[in-house]
């Protein structure tokens, strides 16, 4: 039988059960604070591709590409070409350990000028944990990890609204089946089934100009449990909301503000006595629905405090040509609902079908875990353009 020493205990909890990773350690996989709402597997809201990560993580309602399936799946049926595919890579949390990343791949096929068909792989690769039994022998390493397959269809509805619907399967394994010592329970992997529903809404207005509005709820699913009795956790269900606006100053020059506001639809914890007495909110050991409609509304601190649960992302995209970008962006969460606030930057190339797109992240608090991530991605198009009708 195997166990994890105390030492390395810190380490599996971060990782294996991110609902106690702000107790244990200060900082979520999704490098949120302690005082975050906490949910199992907080990797399926980490920003993925480096258009969105330089814009402050802004993308519901930005100009549809073929990540659109992270951010907003509506999106898709705006695809101008028939076949996109990306391959999107990010070291993460780097200033804690050093083997974390996030890779993501995704692809997009238009099926006729209204429908089109999507799916993505996310894999959150968790590094290396030292496994010893209860006479502190080594019993090697073992390699935790994560990922998420999703199948999303999005359809056109005239020339300016679209909507889509996403499946999701979400895989999480943290344990190779050893005991945690006191606890007499078995670890296991974790599973679940989620949906998300999203709407994207697009028209041009003026000279040249163009306004778009996207939302997208994801993440509604079951509840999710790592060993057979044990607790289970809320997934990180989320609502993104998000408006962009695009000048086309002449034939070559282009210009984007976009703005989003996300918030977890998750119960808020309430404030509890030392026996355990709510004092001050509402409970939150509830089922999913309960809870999807409870977090409008449940903070213990009022409305004042519901304010603080939502993030707010703006960011600016300049193009040239539709060959050269530069981007940029900030992200902010409150200081009681997880602290992250950070700015982003980042370029783009656009050569022949392939794009690559690069960003940087500045944490601008001190000694951040997030301070310096980078992200990559390089995407292509093929298959020309013979199902899509122009506008």
């Amino acid at each position: 039988m195997e166990f994890f020493s105390t030492k390395n205990l810190t380490l599996y909890i971060l990782f294996s059960l991110p609902v106690f990773a702000a107790a244990q350690t200060g900082t979520s996989t999704n490098g949120s604070s302690s005082n975050a709402i906490s949910t199992a597997v907080p990797f399926l809201n980490i920003t993925p591709d480096s258009r969105s990560g330089a814009m402050g993580d802004a993308g519901v309602a930005l100009s549809p590409d073929v990540n659109a399936n992270y951010w907003n799946p509506a999106k898709l049926a705006f695809m101008e070409n028939n076949n996109d595919v990306s391959l999107s890579y990010s070291p993460w949390l780097r200033h804690l350990v050093p083997d974390v990343s996030l890779a993501y791949l995704s692809y997009a096929h238009k099926i006729n000028d209204r429908n089109t068909f999507g799916a993505s792989l996310r894999y959150f690769n968790l590094g290396s944990i030292q496994l010893i039994d209860q006479n502190q022998i080594d019993q090697g390493t073992y390699k935790p990890s994560e990922f998420s397959l999703d199948a999303s269809f999005a359809r056109k509805f005239g020339n300016n609204l679209s909507l889509g619907l996403t499946m999701r399967y979400i895989y999480s394994n943290f344990s190779n089946g050893a005991f945690i010592s006191g606890t007499g329970q078995q670890n296991k992997a974790g599973s679940a089934i989620a949906a998300g529903v999203s709407l994207f809404y697009s028209t041009p207005y003026g000279d040249d100009k163009t306004f778009s509005f996207g939302t997208n709820i994801s993440n509604i699913g079951n509840k999710i449990s790592y060993s057979d009795n044990g607790a289970k956790y809320f997934l990180p269900t989320n609502l993104k909301i998000g408006v962009a606006n695009t000048w086309a100053i002449d034939s070559t020059n282009k210009f984007t503000l976009a703005f989003d506001v996300n918030k977890l639809l998750v119960p808020t914890p309430p404030i509890r006595d030392a026996d355990g007495n709510i004092i001050s909110g509402h409970n939150d050991n509830v089922s999913v629905p309960a809870g999807f409609f409870q977090s409008f509304g449940d903070a213990p601190g009022g409305f004042s405090e519901e304010l603080k649960e939502y993030t707010l992302s703006p960011g600016v995209e300049y193009l040239y040509n539709n060959r050269f970008a530069i981007r940029a962006g900030y992200f902010y969460e409150n200081p009681n609902k997880g602290n992250r606030h950070y700015a982003t930057f980042g370029v783009g190339l656009k050569y022949d079908i392939f794009n690559f797109d690069f960003s940087y992240l500045a944490a601008s608090q001190q000694n951040s875990p997030l301070a310096n991530t980078l992200r990559f991605t390089l995407s292509a198009s093929f298959g020309g353009t013979n199902n899509v009708t122009k506008q």
